[in-house]
């Protein structure tokens, strides 16, 4: 009779279970987004109720309570402060809708135009991409030279046709509202057209290939097929979208430097003048958490919204 191989004892020590297993692996994660994120916001709410201006940078800490005094200030529309917060949330606004309109249509019928094969589709699909691809800066000075009234292209090529002899002040007045426009939909439709692309080839082609044989049109095919299975796609899309022009800070910032029109102030730069040229901080820190509040808000509408009309689908 051979002996057998004694079975070796398991290793005492704690192992988690399957349930805690995947919480465990995001945990690290978890911690550096709340490091990063919620630490500073919880901040930034703190010093809402405080009366932080110039006078007290020195020991925040210790600045005064304030309460809701800033929150109230902010909203009195009757007073300097909250008509101007009116005025650039208005602004806002509109940029936004425009904007993100502008892109979304943009990306769709490029994503449309280059769904067919066709020759030098991928060198299409470059150049419609290279916006997105350059920098911020990059691409924000490049129309800021362009948009120039002494010398930028946009009044040399319309002089040279005649319908801007003397001149366009682009950056100036009413005008820097079309310009910031212009801007960011020439930065953002190559995101929209990439993503709206991308949930075109994941519609099957069967689909297509069955409608017509059944005699549909293209743009029987389009309304019919395409728009409705791009819905979750457009749910996220327009989302994200609203959400990084809305927030926008970099384009009227570099485009404009720190004397931004009032046609183009919106409420990143309006809440940075407050808080960074005015140095008042809890003024500033109570007008962000109020555009927290109104973001957050309209998240969780739209995403009820498009969610049960998704389910009605």
């Amino acid at each position: 009779m051979t002996a057998t191989t004694p079975i070796p004892a398991r290793r005492r020590g704690w192992t988690p279970s399957r349930r805690a297993l995947p919480y465990l692996l995001i945990a690290p994660a978890l911690a550096f987004e709340l490091l990063v994120h919620l630490v500073p916001m919880l901040g930034g709410l703190w010093m809402s109720l405080l009366e932080l201006t110039q006078f007290h940078l020195r020991d925040w800490v210790r600045a005064p309570f304030a309460g809701l005094d800033n929150f109230g200030f902010a909203l009195d529309l009757d007073g300097a402060a909250g008509a101007e917060l009116l005025r650039s949330f208005a602004v806002t606004l509109a940029y936004a809708i425009l904007t993100v309109g502008l892109s979304w249509t943009l990306g769709l019928f490029a994503a449309t135009l280059l769904q067919r094969s066709f020759p030098g589709r991928a060198v299409l699909r470059t150049l419609f991409l290279v916006p997105y691809a350059l920098p911020v800066y990059t691409a924000v000075m490049v129309w800021k030279f362009m948009l120039d009234r002494s010398d930028g292209m946009v009044n040399t090529v319309l002089g040279d046709l005649g319908a801007g002899a003397g001149g366009t002040f682009w950056l100036l007045g009413d005008n820097a509202f079309g310009s910031i426009v212009v801007t960011s939909v020439w930065r953002l439709w190559p995101f929209a057209f990439l993503v709206l692309m991308a949930g075109m080839q994941s519609i099957p082609a069967d689909v297509y290939e069955q409608a017509t044989v059944d005699g549909a049109g293209i743009w029987q095919q389009f309304r019919s097929i395409t728009v409705p299975m791009l819905r979750p796609v457009n749910q996220v899309l327009v989302l994200v979208l609203f959400l990084w022009t809305f927030n926008d800070f970099n384009v009227p910032y570099i485009l404009f430097d720190k004397s931004v029109p009032g046609a183009a102030n919106l409420l990143s730069i309006h809440i940075y003048g407050s808080s960074f040229l005015t140095w008042n901080f809890g003024l500033g820190s109570a007008m962000s958490a109020l555009l927290l509040l109104f973001l957050l808000l309209v998240t969780a509408g739209y995403l009820a919204f498009t969610s049960r009309r998704l389910k009605d689908v």
